[in-house]
């Protein structure tokens, strides 16, 4: 059996006297695909923040390929190939679609792998292409969501991290990022999603956590009970 490529092992973070995460632990890329759900505002986002270190755990740590990361710069971590799609397309809007894509492989890490990574992005989102000049402020919310997960991409990622990439996009749209995300996972990238479409997770990930008032209250690995829709979805309510 392979290692996980990720262990959070004990983490306890938060904001100043706000403690969100309470010794949080679990692993990724062992059976395939995580994906993580539960209600808002009970940790999630606080988690994916601590791994790509936009946040130091208060205690803990955070293993990636071996080494505790935990507290090191989101420069050194994106050097390392563990990369974060953020909710909200946060990308820079007078600049090119182009420009981005350089941008994402600006690390050693990734400038090697510049031109294949360009080439998959154009063949998985074509859209780009056409727009290839365009600046970021004039798309639609579902095209800078494509922007920012092949801006990933150009970064040559190791494990990718996607939070919420469907949030608030039309549902044609939605289908077409969905179709996107399953097809970088069949081309061999780890993933860990965070999504509130269960059906899409359910779909896309082998292993499933649910994060409830900063913990994990239930995992689901290969092998155990296949639980669906419904009682996920009764797990995530709370009935």
């Amino acid at each position: 059996m392979s290692n996980p490529i990720l262990s959070i092992e004990g983490v306890t973070a938060g904001y100043g006297r706000v403690t969100v995460l309470r010794d949080i632990t679990l692993e990724a890329g062992r059976f395939g695909n995580v994906g993580l759900f539960g209600p808002n505002g009970h940790g999630k986002t606080t988690l994916l923040r601590v791994v790509s270190g936009l946040l130091k755990p208060q205690s803990g740590r955070v293993v990636f390929d071996g080494v505790d990361i935990a507290g090191e710069s989101a420069r050194s971590i994106v050097a390392r190939g563990l990369i974060h799609v953020p909710q909200g397309n946060r990308l820079f809007p007078d600049l090119s679609i182009g420009d981005c894509m350089a941008l994402g492989a600006f690390s050693p890490h990734a400038r090697p792998h510049e031109e294949e990574n360009r080439e998959k992005v154009v063949k998985l989102f074509p859209k780009l292409a056409e727009r290839w000049r365009q600046k970021v402020r004039t798309l639609s919310g579902g095209e800078r969501q494509m922007v920012s997960i092949g801006t990933a991409l150009m970064s040559h990622p190791r494990l990718l991290i996607l939070d919420e990439p469907t949030l608030g996009l039309a549902p044609k749209i939605k289908d077409e990022l969905c179709a996107s995300v399953l097809e970088i996972s069949r081309g061999g990238v780890p993933l860990i999603v965070v999504e509130q479409d269960i059906e899409f997770l359910l779909e896309l990930s082998q292993q499933l956590y649910l994060i409830d008032h900063g913990a994990v209250s239930t995992e689901i690995k290969p092998g155990e009970k296949s639980l669906g829709h419904e009682e996920i979805m009764s797990m995530y309510f709370g009935h």
